[in-house]
């Protein structure tokens, strides 16, 4: 069993990419980013200037990622050569309800041959950012209906006692019929029954989104703030 430490949840790109995602991050020293390829977030030690620095290195000229903050980045980030724009407060919200998992069924485990069928279900939804190689990030179930990808869910931050669930998105036809929750129980209980404790990020005014999430039984943790931060 991991030792649950919720302060990893303060700034879990860092604890993911220095850690159990370790392989699918470039950088060193106080900067991390997820390859391209894998997804867009970057993550600092702490917003000093010396790591601000670091992350732009780590950018080609007009190259953007996207970092997850507690507070306001500091003007710090102009000196070292980075332009930072505030997109919009996302809500972390913890796993506070434990179930038994239950039969998969119809539920297909997707893994690299799926990706071109879960890129073209995220450009249909828009669920968040999605990449060809995302799916490496852990644990994606979907459904399909007459062989067309419809619905699915996923792992992408992995940090010690905590996965995060992501990528949850279903078609327009395909909605009310309570398939994210399915996706998302057949998740948590997978997740749980590895030691950890599965947590979510949601755009803060997605009311919908929450709600569903809360009679899940997720909690809400805290608020951060979503930079797209530029090189220039």
């Amino acid at each position: 069993m991991h030792r649950i430490d919720a302060d990893r949840l303060d700034n879990p790109a860092w604890e993911a990419l220095t850690a159990k995602q370790a392989r699918l991050a470039a950088g060193a020293g106080l900067a991390r980013r997820f390859l391209p390829s894998i997804a867009p977030f970057a993550a600092v030690e702490c917003l000093s200037g010396e790591a601000l620095e670091q992350l732009a290195d780590l950018l080609a000229p007009g190259e953007a990622v996207l970092l997850q903050t507690l507070t306001d980045i500091p003007s710090t980030a102009t000196e070292a050569g980075l332009r930072a724009e505030k997109l919009f407060d996302v809500l972390q919200m913890t796993d506070k309800r434990t179930i038994e998992p239950g039969d998969i069924g119809d539920v297909e485990r997707l893994g690299a041959v799926d990706a071109d069928d879960m890129v073209a279900l995220v450009v249909r939804t828009n669920p968040g950012p999605f990449a060809q190689r995302t799916v490496e990030t852990g644990q994606y179930i979907g459904l399909r209906d007459k062989g067309r990808l419809i619905a699915m869910a996923g792992e992408r931050m992995r940090l010690d006692g905590f996965v995060e669930i992501s990528a949850v998105c279903v078609d327009d036809d395909y909605r009310g019929k309570g398939i994210a929750a399915r996706l998302m129980n057949i998740l948590r209980a997978e997740i749980r029954k590895r030691g950890d404790v599965p947590f979510l990020h949601v755009r803060a005014d997605n009311a919908t989104a929450i709600g569903l999430y809360r009679r899940l039984g997720f909690e809400d943790r805290r608020t951060f703030a979503l930079y797209r931060v530029t090189r220039v």
